[in-house]
């Protein structure tokens, strides 16, 4: 029984101590139609849910942050949930941290989540606010829009359970003849019908890899429809690619069989 109760507290401290703050660094291959020559080789980094907040010591987004500045990333990407809303100290813990925040050397660009929108992901002001300090610290947000950065267009989808989706607004000019990459939070949008024919990859987030995952049994904590998305690449197989990040933060202090993630795409031609 000593036995039992030891080998239940080590991985209950590691759950909890460990697995949350050792985060992974996933280099993957994307391939994209139309893509310029001269980005052929260059880098994209995906930054997801970092839910600053009261929760966890955010200072461990900030060291990430630092780690990550190391790599040099050519695109950097985030795919929302920049807070963990309670109050709005959270706007002010944001502000220090995206003072570290990464920056791509050609550009940066953001989307918001459904935790941007503050309490029942309702609250336009609070998503106006992270907005404006995600802006102020270089980062173009995208909500329902696109923007072509040195050859690469980039296409943002404001979140599926907040009160600004509306896909349709920046899908009704899909131009499938430039390199297109789509950023769009919660991976059930990716049933719905707002593609019209898009073909490419999808960068999500929302799922955190569902938290815990006991080995050879499913995620536990999935906040999806879709239990399928789950995690990492996943081919919807109509010429759309999805690719859900496992969340560099995390809504409870709890991780096992799923580090948090930051993922490094080298971009070549399809």
């Amino acid at each position: 029984m000593l036995g039992v109760f030891g080998t239940g507290l080590i991985k209950g401290l590691y759950t909890w101590q460990v697995e949350p703050f050792w985060a992974e660094y996933v280099k993957k291959k994307m391939s994209i139609s139309n893509l310029p020559e001269e980005l052929v080789g260059k880098t994209l980094m995906q930054i997801s849910d970092i839910h600053i907040g009261d929760h966890f010591n955010y200072n461990y987004i900030i060291d990430s942050f630092k780690k990550a500045q190391k790599l040099s990333p050519d695109y950097v990407a985030y795919t929302s949930d920049y807070i963990h809303y309670d109050n709005d100290n959270q706007l002010n813990q944001l502000e220090e941290v995206l003072k570290y925040a990464v920056k791509g050397k050609i550009a940066s660009v953001g989307i918001l989540g459904n935790h941007d929108y503050g309490r029942n992901w309702s609250d336009k002001i609070i998503a106006e606010k992270v907005s404006m300090k995600l802006s102020q610290n270089g980062i173009n947000v995208l909500n329902n829009d696109q923007k072509e950065i040195e050859g690469l267009n980039f296409i943002g989808f404001d979140d599926y359970l907040g009160v600004n989706f509306k896909p349709q607004d920046v899908m009704q000019n899909y131009d499938k003849s430039k390199a297109n990459i789509v950023l769009c939070h919660n991976l059930d949008v990716c049933d719905l019908d707002v593609w019209n024919g898009y073909q490419g990859w999808i960068l999500a987030g929302h799922t955190h890899g569902g938290q815990c995952k006991p080995p050879f049994l499913n995620a536990s904590v999935l906040p999806t429809l879709n239990k399928r998305y789950t995690q990492g690449e996943i081919d919807l197989f109509d010429g759309r690619t999805l690719y859900i990040n496992r969340a560099l933060g995390f809504k409870w202090q709890v991780r096992f069989n799923v580090r948090p993630e930051i993922t490094i795409f080298t971009l070549e031609k399809a």
